[in-house]
């Protein structure tokens, strides 16, 4: 899957292009953690992480989503330079551009958060739009990669990790299907947060491969 180079300086820009990709998930769920313990009123059960980008320190992640999706297009740079798919890294990096433009417009409040949100809010704004929008977008580009990522690895005899990106993709795709169909229950929540900590985990674990 890698190809080698001679240039010491192009190497070193490789691998500083795929610790980004390392760093991505950890950063981006150590914050959301953090958030989630301390914010009042906010339920992991309940609410998904995009909710915490309102109310007087949504600002908070807002950064985080930006900083995520810089860090994930930084990774699909250095892989489109370790990797003979080219397709993946592009799917990735469109991933990287909708959780960048997800910090970048946020959710709506809902659910009874922040603090004074009816629970039965169910308004739409120009800027919820286009963050479920984008993040969809990202999402569907993730899954792609994953199915193409998992083909590419089988085909190189890599089976192991074919098997865990297909996986990855598997599950990220019932855990946004979910998400996507509406429903607020505890079960898809959480499914969905296990969902996103798989797929980063494997980003993570990915990224550290090919570096």
């Amino acid at each position: 899957m890698a190809t080698t180079t001679h240039h010491t300086p192009t190497v070193f820009a490789t691998r500083r292009l795929l610790t980004c990709g390392v760093l991505a998930g950890p950063i981006y769920l150590a914050v959301g953690a953090i958030q989630a313990a301390v914010r009042d009123g906010f339920d992991p059960r309940r609410h998904a992480l995009s909710l915490l980008a309102n109310g007087s320190w949504g600002w908070v992640q807002s950064v985080n989503l930006m900083i995520c999706g810089i860090l994930v297009i930084a990774a699909a740079a250095g892989l489109r330079r370790t990797l003979t798919s080219r397709w993946a890294p592009r799917l990735l990096a469109v991933f990287g551009f909708g959780t960048l433009g997800g910090g970048i417009f946020r959710a709506d409040p809902a659910l009874g958060f922040p603090v004074g949100t009816p629970e039965t809010a169910t308004s739409v704004s120009w800027h919820g739009m286009l963050h479920f929008t984008l993040g969809g977008i990202g999402f569907l580009c993730l899954i792609l990669a994953c199915a193409v990522l998992a083909r590419q690895l089988w085909r190189d005899g890599v089976r192991g990790w074919a098997v865990f990106t297909a996986i990855t993709g598997l599950v990220f795709f019932a855990g946004f299907a979910g998400i996507a169909s509406g429903s607020a229950g505890e079960s898809t929540t959480l499914g969905f947060y296990f969902a996103v900590c798989l797929a980063f985990g494997w980003l993570t674990a990915f990224c550290a491969r090919e570096r």
